[in-house]
Formats: structure tokens, C-alpha cells, sequence
């Protein structure tokens, strides 16, 4: 503490002086331009007139005074227009005239000699003055932008945030929920960080870099921020697309000039946000080997190679693209850790839940176990969004606590957007609508093999939807059955059956739901080898991002015929599934026409009222 004391009245006293210092010179280029603009502008000029005029105005007994040189003869002369008969200023040049010295000493003028010499003048006047501002104007702005003799030279500079160790301490793994096992996986990071001798007293060495890999909004970024926070080290964090820049060169400079800040602080900790930005696989570019970004990359490469293992700095990165990350980046002396931070369980969202359910007030019999089970497959920044969504529900409903109602609420409103009930709608599109929602929700409650529909509705929600059900899993789940995947399919075609089953007309609401099953039914036959034709095989390469130069000169993997017969095959499920729901909407044509109505009054349908006026068995209530 001493020591920290002692450095702050320097560092205080230093930027001071350093304010100081560009407060004055700003005010003396200033004074500078001021001056050079009253000189050349406002200063009162001489107006020019003949000699002849010259001549007349002395006869008359006008000129007041004149200096009379060997090229210009200039003075003031009196002029009965002029504000106040001020003189006036006058210039003229001289004729040869014997007897002009016995006509000025006549009429009693006031005149003198000069011998001219104005060289030196006019080359201050225009040339050292200007170029002296300018010169002032560069030294004042490059101090204000790169703080060296050149504005580029801020350029070459890494734009690094520093988090000094009081800072880091201030996030611990006690904020950090529902990621167990990649806390216990740095757990040996921060060990080393307190402990350094105690690996290397047995040659042990610690993995220079550490790579986060999970979904966005997962707590990468926090997750490291706590590693830094229980070591007690500075905390170094940029994100990768700041190192790369239009002028060649200047993202390597900037690699290099952030290892060797680091080098300076160590022991410490370096955090690359979204290292996808710089890290990805060279080669595929259109610049080649003299792309920026690929210089970038190769002098990230050369640093974390350079360090030794005692450096005391450790790498840790994060990313939500690993598989475009260049293989050089993966292999062991670099990033030679991957810790995978997954969207969390039913477990840890409810942990989560409580870490962002500090601040807020949450009536006494809110049950956050509850809005953890109705949140299967949300990150934590999602999490965190419904606390504060059912925060700001309460707050504009003046309420003391927050209720389960708001917490509920804000699921939907994370899911599928704010209500819009300004929307007004037809009558008819409002039937067409409940009978379309309506065939989802009877679809999904006959079948066997789907999530229980939790609630249903026909108030508009986001940009586009017109109604929409909510199903959500009794539990978290890894793997999907074919069987499930064929009722999804049924679930998500049921409200375009219950359209033409009511109507004898389609709409383009189940536009959205289309989208859905082809991508669903494409991926079954192509990607889960589950087609009884094709076989247990896969076709097509997994898309993810075309690189130039890479991905488009990838042969197909399959012949025109397979591709006919993939098509045919997806198109089969599709009819299939079609034909299904239809048979199960016509069977129960009552309860459709009973579940639309009561849709249609009431609007919004909770999973109860369903059950009951669908008169489910109670064993079906169970699993639902």
C-alpha cells in the first residue's frame, strides 16, 4: 500500500504537467494565428495613387506627412471624405523630381528618408511565420494523438486495456455460475499464478495459452476476467479485430508492442476477445501471403512461440468459432488448452439466475427453480436479460417485488419479442390465426413425442409473428430420437393443416413454420443418416463460412442421382408428416373448433386451461 501511495502524487503530478503543457501550446499557436491573421488581413493598408495625385494633393496643402524612399514614396494625406478627416494612408511610386524636397519643406510637411531594404522582413513575414505555425500546429497534434514526434505513431500502438490487480480483484469465480468444470479446469492457472515455484520445482510447465470455446453469451470474457480476479495479477483484455488495421504492417506492430507491455507487468494475464477476427486459417484471403491480417496472425504466432515458460504472462483467448482457427494457433505451445464453456444446465441457470437476482427484489415465494426449468438452452447473458427484463416490468407496474408473473412474462418477451397489442387486426385474420396456433397446440398435445405446450397465444409479438406457441422440455436434453424429430415435423405443419382444414385456404402464416421443416427434413436425411433409403450415411460438408479461394472450389460429395433421390426423400417425409397432422386434426375437428374459440376470446391460453379443455387423460397431464 505504501508503495502505491508514493506512485500516485507522481503519476498525478505527470499528467498534469502533461495538460499543462499542451494547454499552452494550444494557446500560443492560437496567439500565433491571431497575430499572423491581423498583420496580413486587418492591419490597415496604404491605398495606392498616382504621382500625378501626389503632386495635387501637395499643392493643396493636404499631405500630412510622407517618407520618401528610392522606390515608394508613402505617407498620409488628409481628405475632407474620410470619418472624422482622419488622415488617410497613401502609396505611390516616385518620379524623378529635383525640386519635390523644396515643395514638402514649402507647405511645411513633416517627410524623411529611407533606405529600403525589405528582404528580411518579407521572408519572415512569408515564409518563417507560416511555417512556424505549421510546425506548431504538427508538434501540438501529434502530442495529442500518438504522444511521439509523428500522429501515425499511435497506429503502431496496441489498444490494450489494463486492469491493474485491484481491479481483477474486484470479479471472482463467486460471480461466474453455471460452469463448473471449465472454473475447475483454470483452477490450475491461478495456482500457478500464486505458486510458480511450485511447478517448476518438479519441471513442470503450465500451457502458455488457454482457449475458450462456447456459444456467445456463454461468459467467456467474465470467466476470464475471474481468473485474473482469485490470482490477484494484472489483467490485460483487447479484442482481436483491434490489431488489424488499413496500413500494412500495423497489426504485427501492435502484436508485438502488447507482448511487450505484458512482459513488463508479468506475472499477468492477456485476454483476446474473439481471436476468430485475426486467428483464421491463412491461406484463404485474396491478399495471400502479404494479406494484413495474415501478418497479423504470423507474428501472434512468432510471440506466443517466443516465450519461455516461466514468462509468467498466460494467454487466454476466446472464441465461438473454433473450427475456422488456423492450425498453428491449436497445436501445443500455443493455445494447448481448450476449455469449452457450454450453455448451461438446469443447475447452473439456476445458479445464474441467483447471481444476477442479487440486486434486484424478488417477492418471497418467487421460486427461481421454476424459471430455471422454463429456460432449457439459454446462455447466461440470456439469464441475465430476464432478470432485468422482469425488473423493468415490475418498475413500470409500480410494484414493490418482482412476481413470478413479470419473471414469466420476460421469458417471452426474450423468446419471442414485446407484445404488440397496438396491432389491430381484422376478425378474419384473427380466426385464421387462433386456428392456425390452435393446430399446433393439439398436434403437440396428441403426440406422444413432443415438448408440453406451456402456453399459447394470438397477440403479435416481435416484427412478424402473429401468434405463437410455447413449448418448452420437462428436461435438458443431449440427444434427439427419431421419433421425436418426426413428431416436431407434425407439430410444425399441424397449423398449416388446421388452416385448410378450416378454411379450405392457405395463408402465408406458416411461412416461418416451412422454414423450419425443410431445414428439419434436410438435415434428417442429410445429416442424421436417418432415411431407411439412403442409409446411414451423411451428404454435404458442414457450412460454415466461405473463405475465399477455399471453400469455393470444394467438389460435390455426391453424384446428380443421389441429389435427386436426397430431394425425393426429403420431400416424402414432408407429405408424410403433412398427411399426419391432418388425419389427427380431422379426427378431432371438435376440439380444434373448442381450442380456436376460446383462443379467440381470451387471446392467450395457459398450459392448464389447455389440458382441461382439451380433457387430456390424466396420465397424459403427467408427462406434459
Amino acid at each position: 500500500m505504501k508503495n502505491t501511495d508514493k506512485k500516485t502524487p507522481k503519476k498525478i503530478s505527470k499528467n498534469l504537467k502533461t495538460k499543462k503543457t499542451s494547454f499552452s501550446i494550444g494557446y500560443l499557436l492560437l496567439f500565433l494565428v491571431v497575430l499572423y491573421i491581423i498583420q496580413m488581413f486587418l492591419a490597415p493598408k496604404a491605398g495606392e495613387i498616382t504621382y500625378s495625385q501626389f503632386r495635387e494633393y501637395l499643392s493643396a496643402g493636404k499631405i500630412v506627412d510622407c517618407t520618401v524612399g528610392e522606390k515608394v514614396i508613402k505617407g498620409h494625406y488628409e481628405s475632407g471624405t474620410s470619418e472624422q478627416n482622419k488622415p488617410v494612408a497613401f502609396i505611390t511610386v516616385p518620379v524623378q523630381d529635383i525640386v519635390l524636397v523644396n515643395q514638402l519643406e514649402e507647405k511645411n510637411v513633416k517627410f524623411k528618408g529611407e533606405v529600403e531594404n525589405n528582404f528580411l522582413r518579407n521572408m519572415i513575414m512569408w515564409w518563417v511565420f507560416p511555417f512556424l505555425i505549421i510546425g506548431i500546429a504538427w508538434f501540438f497534434i501529434s502530442k495529442r494523438i500518438g504522444g511521439m514526434g509523428s500522429p501515425f505513431a499511435s497506429f503502431g500502438k496496441a489498444k490494450i486495456k489494463l486492469y491493474a490487480a485491484e481491479d481483477a480483484k474486484k470479479t471472482s469465480f463467486a460471480d461466474v455460475a453455471g460452469c463448473d468444470e471449465a472454473k475447475e479446469e483454470l483452477e490450475e492457472i491461478i495456482e500457478y499464478l500464486k505458486y510458480p515455484q511450485k511447478f517448476q520445482k518438479l519441471g513442470g510447465k503450465i500451457p502458455k495459452g488457454v482457449l475458450l470455446i462456447g456459444p456467445p453469451g456463454t461468459g467467456k470474457t467474465l470467466l476470464a476476467k475471474a481468473v485474473a480476479g482469485e490470482s490477484g495479477v494484472p489483467f490485460f483484455s483487447i479484442s482481436g479485430s483491434d490489431f488489424v488495421e488499413m496500413f500494412v504492417g500495423m497489426g504485427a506492430a501492435r502484436v508485438r508492442d502488447m507482448f511487450a507491455q505484458a512482459k513488463q507487468k508479468a506475472p499477468c494475464i492477456v485476454f483476446i476477445d474473439e481471436l476468430d477476427s485475426v486467428g483464421r486459417q491463412r491461406g484463404t484471403g485474396l491478399g495471400g501471403g502479404h494479406d494484413e491480417r495474415e501478418q497479423t496472425l504470423n507474428q501472434l504466432l512468432a510471440e506466443m512461440d517466443g516465450f519461455s515458460s516461466n514468462s509468467g504472462v498466460i494467454i487466454i483467448a476466446a472464441t465461438n468459432r473454433p473450427d475456422v482457427l488456423d492450425n498453428a494457433l491449436l497445436r501445443p505451445g500455443r493455445f494447448d488448452r481448450q476449455v469449452t464453456v457450454d450453455r448451461p444446465d438446469l443447475i447452473g441457470r439456476e445458479e445464474i439466475l441467483k447471481v444476477h437476482a442479487k440486486g434486484v427484489t424478488i417477492e418471497p415465494n418467487g421460486n427461481l427453480n421454476t424459471i430455471a426449468k422454463r429456460t432449457p438452452g439459454f446462455s447466461g447473458a440470456d439469464l441475465a436479460n430476464v432478470i432485468n427484463e422482469a425488473a423493468l416490468l415490475a418498475a413500470r407496474r409500480d410494484k414493490k417485488f418482482v412476481e413470478m408473473d413479470e419473471l414469466e412474462e420476460s421469458i417471452e418477451r426474450v423468446i419471442a419479442g414485446p407484445e404488440r397489442k397496438s396491432r389491430v387486426i381484422s376478425d378474419e385474420e384473427k380466426s385464421i390465426v387462433a386456428y392456425h396456433e390452435s393446430g399446433h397446440t393439439l398436434v403437440a398435445a396428441l403426440l406422444p413425442n413432443t415438448d408440453p405446450v406451456h402456453k399459447v397465444s394470438i397477440i403479435a409479438r416481435g416484427a412478424a409473428a402473429l401468434g405463437y406457441t410455447l413449448q418448452l422440455p420437462t428436461e435438458d436434453k443431449y440427444l434427439t430420437r427419431e421419433s421425436e424429430i418426426r413428431d416436431t415435423l407434425c407439430v410444425l405443419l399441424a397449423g398449416r393443416a388446421a388452416e385448410e382444414i378450416a378454411f379450405n385456404e392457405l395463408s402465408t402464416g406458416a411461412s416461418n413454420d416451412l422454414e423450419r421443416v425443410s431445414k428439419l427434413a434436410r438435415s434428417y436425411v442429410c445429416k442424421f443418416g436417418m432415411s431407411s433409403k439412403l442409409g446411414p450415411q451423411t451428404f454435404g460438408r458442414q457450412q460454415g463460412n466461405i473463405f475465399l479461394g477455399h471453400d469455393l472450389v470444394q467438389e460435390k460429395e455426391f453424384s446428380e442421382k443421389t441429389a435427386i433421390e436426397i430431394d425425393a426423400e426429403v420431400t416424402l417425409l414432408i407429405k408424410n408428416s403433412y398427411a399426419k397432422a391432418k388425419s389427427l386434426i380431422e379426427k378431432n375437428r371438435d376440439k380444434l373448433d373448442l381450442l380456436a374459440k376460446k383462443l379467440e376470446e381470451d387471446e392467450v391460453l395457459e398450459a392448464e386451461q389447455i389440458l382441461e379443455l382439451l380433457n387430456i387423460k390424466e396420465e397424459k397431464k403427467k408427462t406434459t
